[in-house]
């Protein structure tokens, strides 16, 4: 099972057009199973989920994870999942937020019609400033307790594809490490490897605390207790420009397990 997380950075910068082709083409290059979206857009009628999934065969869901910017009114700012398999069903799932407050950011709980049995898939996003820190962990915690309810228990993994804007040397992330397997380390990859990197172009200098670690990351439980999770590689995508424009501030995290 091809799995890939990736933040898609929205309609940021002044090239979205051209990076959205890229982002495209990774797609086309990696053939994931199952790929979730975070910072993607909707909007005039259609969601970047979509545009994304249909031509690459892939079934498609999307859902608002907060507020857009200002200056960009009616262009929403989401979740997206891409699924081989039939999505069976989506739930918006609210995090806490209380320092930030304002509205409620959300994280996409779905439902995969995998062949095997029900496949169930959290994609998310968390806050990045540092003033708001305990909303941090806060949502960190929130997304550990839904990913191991047992109402999810079956006999395929139950994963998470997520920008927790922390990475696994971070205390925002214990949470999860010691709910779910960091499917990276399983995989025996790269420690060094960084997805925000301030070598390139669009890298937001104004995030400290994120850049060059790896803060996009894929975590995953065995369906329940008892059995194996096997990981048998992972990898970086996005990581080269195309057509002279990179795809995303963020590289995309792919990993390999067995379903």
């Amino acid at each position: 099972m091809h799995v890939m997380i990736w933040n898609v950075w929205w309609r940021f910068g002044d090239d979205w057009r051209r990076r959205e082709d890229g982002i495209a083409a990774t797609i086309e290059a990696y053939r994931p199973d199952v790929l979730g979206l975070v910072e993607a857009w909707s909007g005039d009628g259609t969601d970047q989920a979509q545009r994304l999934g249909t031509p690459a065969g892939l079934h498609a869901a999307w859902v608002p994870a907060t507020e857009p910017p200002a200056d960009h009114a009616g262009i929403g700012f989401g979740l997206g999942l891409l699924s081989r398999w039939p999505i069976l069903t989506i739930r918006r799932c609210e995090l806490p937020h209380e320092q930030r407050g304002g509205p409620a950011p959300a994280a996409l709980l779905a439902t995969l019609d995998h062949p095997r049995g029900p496949l169930h898939v959290i994609v998310a996003g968390t806050e990045w400033e540092q003033r708001f820190a305990e909303d941090h962990l806060a949502q960190c915690r929130a997304l550990a307790a839904l990913a191991t309810d047992i109402e999810l228990d079956g006999s395929l993994p139950v994963l998470l594809l997520a920008d927790l804007n922390a990475g696994p040397d971070q205390p925002e992330l214990l949470p999860l490490l010691d709910a779910m397997v960091d499917t990276w380390a399983a995989a025996g990859a790269d420690p060094a490897a960084v997805t925000l990197d301030s070598a390139l172009p669009c890298a937001p200098r104004d995030a400290p605390k994120q850049i060059d670690r790896r803060v996009d990351h894929v975590f995953a439980r065995p369906g329940r207790p008892g059995l194996m999770l096997s990981v048998h590689g992972a990898f970086l995508a996005g990581d080269r420009p195309f057509g002279g424009v990179y795809p995303s501030d963020h590289y995309a995290v792919g990993v390999d397990l067995e379903p």
